[in-house]
């Protein structure tokens, strides 16, 4: 028992009825109200449910039908719900629709002038989200950490003058609330893709979260992180596929675009490609831009900087602005050819 269908129209009384008894099996449960359906997603170990205690339910008041999912993600698979999630960040930017969304900017937030021209570049070049970070999980101890709070000011000062709503990494729970006055999306990088301390955190606000994929994580262990911001209440989540770790070395990481198909199929969430990390050098980056797209991803995150060559961190892999425009007028044409916008 891991989703209950009520019928149309089922009255909020009956609803609270389904949610009492739910509870009193040790159970908790998320509703999901669409058009024509409102769905109950059971959390918690429902195999301890007995047949009988299923059919009890199945015979409440309001219930059309109850349906067990066998993959351990519940919230986060295609039988929960069968249209792709649609994050509505304002502003008639939404994640999951048929308008593709690109979230550009630089690796990290260096100084406010340099910022502010790559926001006005990237806008105008038609990016839909400004990209920044602000704290930055570098290998070494040495290399720049980022301007923390200093950074998410200069983004916000940045989303003030194009509009662009801005999504920064968060690497602590301790910085959760400094990043929760700034951003609009809260980014779970690669290193903390299976922290799940802090996935729960980020499940319990509201705020949209961009996961992306851990350097060796397979598929179904990335959408088990998912499942954990999922399972504190936060529905807005949308997966980043950004590389794997492979015995390959030409490029920085293997951009593995055939997970793009794969997660269609098994997940409802919304599906970002982020081709600068996937490949570390910026000549790769626009062939491998062009492929999301066409295999049917729902945005692209891609690094930008004024002058890569003096960039704080991952110079190789940005592209200049000029670059970047003249990518997004390449890209329309093959978003159209899979019945999308750009």
């Amino acid at each position: 028992m891991d989703i209950i269908v009520l019928l149309p129209e089922t009255s909020e009384e009956h609803i609270r009825h389904i949610l009492k008894k739910l509870e009193s099996k040790g159970l908790k449960a998320n509703v999901s109200q669409g058009t024509e359906r409102t769905i109950i997603g059971v959390i918690g170990d429902t195999s301890k449910v007995t047949e009988e205690e299923e059919d009890a339910i199945r015979a409440m008041s309001g219930v059309e039908n109850v349906v067990r999912i066998l993959k351990p993600y519940k919230l986060a698979s295609r039988e929960f719900r069968r249209t792709t999630t649609e994050i509505d960040l304002g502003g008639g930017v939404v994640i999951g629709g048929k308008k593709l969304q690109v979230m550009a900017g630089p690796c990290s937030v260096e100084n406010r002038a340099s910022l502010m021209l790559v926001a006005e570049k990237v806008r105008d070049a038609g990016a839909t989200i400004f990209r920044g970070g602000a704290f930055k999980p570098r290998t070494s101890p040495y290399s720049f950490q980022g301007l923390g709070e200093e950074g998410l000011a200069y983004l916000a000062e940045a989303r003030k003058k194009t509009g662009l709503p801005i999504v920064t990494e968060l690497m602590d729970s301790r910085d959760l609330d400094v990043i929760m006055k700034y951003a609009d999306i809260i980014q779970i990088g690669t290193r903390n893709m299976q922290n799940f301390r802090l996935l729960l955190e980020v499940g319990g606000v509201d705020k949209p979260v961009l996961l992306k994929r851990g350097l060796s994580a397979t598929i179904k262990e990335w959408l088990m992180s998912a499942e954990y911001i999922m399972s504190r209440g936060n529905q807005r989540v949308m997966l980043c596929e950004r590389g794997i770790r492979t015995f390959e070395t030409a490029t920085r990481n293997t951009l593995d675009l055939s997970a793009i198909p794969v997660l269609k199929q098994l997940t409802h969430l919304p599906v970002i490609v982020d081709p600068s990390h996937g490949v570390g050098k910026w000549d790769l980056v626009a062939p491998m831009a062009k492929a999301a797209v066409a295999a049917g991803a729902d945005g692209l995150m891609i690094e930008v900087h004024a002058n890569p060559e003096e960039a704080l961190s991952d110079g190789e892999q940005s592209l200049r602005p000029e670059m970047f425009a003249t990518l997004m007028r390449e890209l329309k044409p093959i978003a159209a050819a899979v019945g999308r916008e750009i």
